[in-house]
């Protein structure tokens, strides 16, 4: 059973062209372009208000500020109640 999977998928990865030439290489602009397009869904998709950069950003100012309080350039205050 493995062996006919294998067979396939052998069979699946000789039809893409390039293989005298480039050899394993062959693959890169599909890995490429894979990248490419996880990219563009990090930057522009929105899953509920924020892309993966707004958390990004969000979470390395965070980093940034305790960094400053835990070196003592930033005074830490507690939020007043009202």
């Amino acid at each position: 059973m493995f062996q006919r999977k294998n067979n396939n998928f052998k069979y699946i990865l000789s039809l893409v062209p390039g293989k005298r030439r480039f050899g394993l290489y062959r693959f890169l602009p599909v890995f490429f372009g894979i990248g490419g397009v996880m990219e563009w869904i990090m930057i522009n998709v929105r899953i509920g208000r924020e892309t993966f950069y707004d958390v990004y950003r969000r979470k390395k100012s965070e980093r940034e500020y305790q960094q400053k309080i835990e070196e003592g350039l930033i005074a830490h205050t507690d939020p007043v109640a009202k």
